[in-house]
């Protein structure tokens, strides 16, 4: 079974200095029909503007993913990481039983467009942890790159949650597969371009729902940066 879910029937918030689109209820938006994707809980779609930022807060017990599309996100928590991430760059952070951070536009007069991922912990009160990777555009054009998984495979980021995160580029004559656990959920979401997944067509900011699948083909690509997510259910 495969539910689309068009970007335009994301919520939206609109603060001057950050313009959000988020896929599941946040903050002042709410949608009870709407409340994550099995282990899958946040995916906001983010625009900082120059000079611009999240003060210090604190979160916990959420695994939180942070994938820059273009700028730079600076990052500082209490862990003692001051970081940047570049375009290209995968941040986790997992919040455990308690962090606080902050988070600016790291790129000097341009706006920083990146997504916020929360991911369901498999337990609650774990040590926080932060951890960075390199992800180049060649390791994800025409496929599907690992970069987030319980194990640390393939040199993935390590997930304390029951949940694996691809990255891929999809143009022209490119298509990607991946096999499901029918058992399991999964969920794509396009970033930019159009594609086609199992012969359904997305365009940027669209996502797919799927449930009882046994395999997911993205295929029909124009310029396409996607993300999808293999989730316990």
């Amino acid at each position: 079974m495969i539910t689309l879910r068009n970007s335009q029937d994301r919520g939206h918030a609109d603060h001057g200095w950050l313009k959000s689109q988020h896929s599941f209820s946040f903050a002042g938006y709410y949608d009870p029909a709407h409340m994550g994707w099995g282990s899958l809980r946040v995916i906001n779609e983010d625009r900082i503007a120059p000079d611009t930022g999240f003060g210090t807060h604190g979160h916990r017990d959420m695994e939180i993913v942070s994938y820059v599309v273009s700028g730079a996100l600076a990052h500082k928590d209490n862990m003692g990481n001051g970081t940047i991430i570049p375009p290209g760059d995968v941040q986790r952070m997992s919040a455990g039983r308690g962090v606080t951070h902050s988070e600016f536009n790291g790129a000097p007069g341009q706006t920083t467009h990146f997504f916020q991922i929360w991911l369901l912990p498999r337990e609650n009160g774990l040590p926080p942890g932060y951890e960075q990777k390199t992800y180049a555009d060649a390791d994800k054009r025409g496929r599907l790159r690992l970069v987030a998984s319980p194990d640390g495979a393939d040199g993935s980021l390590t997930l304390h949650a029951d949940a694996a995160l691809y990255a891929g580029l999809i143009d022209g004559d490119e298509s990607a597969t991946l096999i499901l656990d029918p058992a399991r959920k999964a969920y794509v979401h396009l970033i930019r371009g159009s594609l086609e997944v199992n012969g359904h067509a997305l365009r940027g900011g669209d996502a797919a729902l799927l449930a009882r699948e046994s395999g997911l083909v993205l295929s029909g690509g124009n310029d396409a940066e996607v993300l999808v997510f293999d989730l316990a259910p």
